[in-house]
Parts: structure tokens; sequence; C-alpha cells
């Protein structure tokens, strides 16, 4: 932890929960595989944080291993969990927050997972270069990306 010395793994969880759920529900079909996919999350920011070397934000290093943890989710077998229920209120759908969540999610869902990951991490109103660096990509192939993805939502 060179570049945050000072953060305990609860303060990490209490500070990124929010983004951490984010990407879990963008990458699920139902609030309880939203949930499984936070608990997965949390267990590998939990095996990884010590070696977590401050290269980089440790924002951009939890959407990283959420994004790896979500999209490498779907290609393993399912295995069951407890249900933890610490999701925050953004799928109820009697707020406009949401409905308009859901509507989102409804067409984000519609994307490859690599394309979800994109246009999550550009929902979060980060930089080219900070997308670029969590997804691996250069940015000029992340502008190409963006366009093509914003064309498939529209025809959506």
């Amino acid at each position: 932890m060179d570049g945050e010395p000072h953060i305990t793994f609860g303060r990490l969880v209490n500070e990124q929960k929010s983004t951490i759920y984010s990407v879990c529900y963008m990458f699920s079909s139902s609030k309880n595989e939203a949930d499984d996919l936070f608990q997965d999350t949390l267990i590998n920011l939990w095996q990884g944080f010590e070696k977590f070397r401050g290269e980089c934000s440790i924002r951009s290093w939890v959407y990283r291993v959420s994004l790896n943890t979500c999209i490498s989710h779907k290609r393993k077998k399912q295995i069951k969990t407890i249900p933890l229920d610490l999701s925050p209120d953004i799928l109820d759908k009697r707020t406009t927050i949401g409905k308009q969540n859901a509507m989102l999610h409804e067409r984000i869902t519609k994307l490859e997972p690599f394309d979800r990951a994109i246009v999550l991490l550009w929902l979060e109103d980060m930089s080219y270069a900070e997308i670029a660096s969590i997804i691996g990509i250069s940015i000029k192939a992340l502008g190409v990306r963006l366009v093509r993805i914003r064309e498939k939502l529209k025809s959506l």
C-alpha cells in the first residue's frame, strides 16, 4: 500500500462500496446476482489488499478488481453464497433515480461485458486516460469503442 499508507480495508470498503456495487449491478441480471458479485469482489479486494503497490489510484485499482471479478464470474461455475444486503437504494423503482437506473441497466446489459465496463467507467466521469488504463487499451482505441457503443445504445 505504498500510494495510500493510512487506508484500512474497512475504510476502503466504506468509501468504495457504491462504486463496487455499481459495477456489480451493471454485470448482473438480478439483485441476488449483484449481491453475489459484490461479495466476490470484496473477497478479491481483501486478497489483493496487502499487495496493492499504489502504482495507480485506489479508485482505479478497485474498479479493475471489480470489473475483473464480474467479467470472470460469467466464465466460471456459479457457487452458492449467503446473501449480504449492503446494496445502496439504487434499485428502488419507486424513485426517479431507481427508474432511470432500471432503464439504463436494461440497455447496458445488452452490451458485451467489455463494453459494459467501458460504459460504466465513462458514466463515472472518468477521463479517457483513466478508463484506458483500467481496461488495458489505448486512448485512441477507447475513443473508437465509445463511438461504437453509443451507436449501439442508440439503436436499442
